[in-house]
């Protein structure tokens, strides 16, 4: 019988799934599992069932590739934590998840803009400190969202999906990306702007963009200068395309109004960060598909994709087609 590793317990269907066609291990401690266990622990099956937060390096797939492991099935839509390329040489699978947290991490990025626009976590946390302000003109005053004009930088599903949301504020809908997609502009009515000419007309932008090396600190201090004072920047993507030490600078000058963070570079965010003091940041601990409908089927999905690999058959989703052609 196959073995499949798991690095965290995924939900129970997907686990009956798996324990009716392997022999199935769980990493069950507290602490995530280390590149020294997970080394051993590879070397031991032939599938890997990984989470985003478990860097696949290339330490790792060697062990495994160097024993039996055929497929690494990850529990996300992103896979910039595992090393694609050396994966494939070796011959090793990688899945994903795509398609099913579109409209739930477009939920929660919208969910973070409103929040930021009116100030609601300031305000839950001054009730809970025993503050109760009187009412004045500009107590816990936020900014508009109704008619303000929402700047979306990456135009993928996500950020499709949080422009059809604007749609019902009577947003104007600004997006910028590698190329234009003429469809989705006449699906959305949104405009393609330059990133620079997105920065200077937004009242709030939003990342939906993948982590490459082009959007890796993609937002720095030009960029955060670049933007209309008084802006709400909100990041559901990855930490790693905003330079967080520019922010820092940019939200305590006043430049920026506030800013709402689902991802940071590093995660978890370190207790000492300086973002941390300001009130008038959220930070939230990646929670971007965090429903339970979408966890439940990514846990299924991940399973068809570690059973499919270790039987030798093609990923139902699989971020390296190419491997299969390398095997012939």
């Amino acid at each position: 019988m196959k073995k499949i590793f798991l690095t965290r317990r995924i939900y129970p269907e997907a686990m009956e799934l798996l324990e009716k066609n392997a022999k199935i291990e769980v990493w069950s401690a507290d602490m995530p599992i280390t590149e020294a266990q997970l080394i051993e622990k590879v070397a031991q099956v032939e599938g890997l069932i990984s989470m985003l937060s478990n860097p696949i390096t290339e330490k790792v797939l060697q062990s495994g590739a160097a024993h039996s492991l055929r497929v690494v099935s990850q529990m996300a839509v992103g896979y910039d934590n595992i090393a694609v390329e050396q994966a494939t040489k070796l011959g090793i699978a990688v899945g994903n998840t795509p398609g099913v947290l579109t409209e739930t991490t477009a939920d929660l990025a919208w969910a973070l803009l409103m929040a930021a626009a009116r100030r609601v976590v300031e305000g839950h946390t001054e009730v809970h400190r025993g503050i109760w302000r009187s009412w004045g003109p500009d107590v816990l005053c936020g900014t508009d969202v109704y008619g303000a004009t929402l700047g979306i930088i990456g135009f993928g599903r996500i950020g499709q999906a949080v422009a059809a949301r604007a749609a019902g504020f009577h947003m104007k809908v600004l997006y910028t990306q590698r190329h234009r997609d003429l469809a989705a502009e006449e699906r959305t009515q949104a405009q393609y702007m330059t990133l620079d000419e997105l920065l200077r007309q937004a009242d709030f932008v939003t990342l939906h963009a993948y982590l490459s090396a082009e959007t890796r600190g993609m937002i720095g201090k030009e960029q955060l200068a670049h933007m209309k004072p008084g802006a709400i920047l909100i990041n559901t993507a990855r930490g790693a395309m905003i330079d967080q030490a520019a922010l820092y600078e940019a939200l305590s000058a006043g430049h920026l109004a506030a800013a709402a963070l689902d991802v940071t570079d590093p995660e978890p965010i370190p207790q000492n960060s300086p973002l941390l003091e300001l009130p008038q940041v959220i930070i939230t601990p990646h929670i971007g598909s965090a429903s339970t409908q979408t966890r439940r089927r990514m846990s299924v999905m991940t399973a068809e994709n570690v059973l499919a690999g270790v039987a030798r058959e093609k990923l139902p989703y699989c971020v390296n087609p190419e491997v299969y052609a390398q095997r012939k």
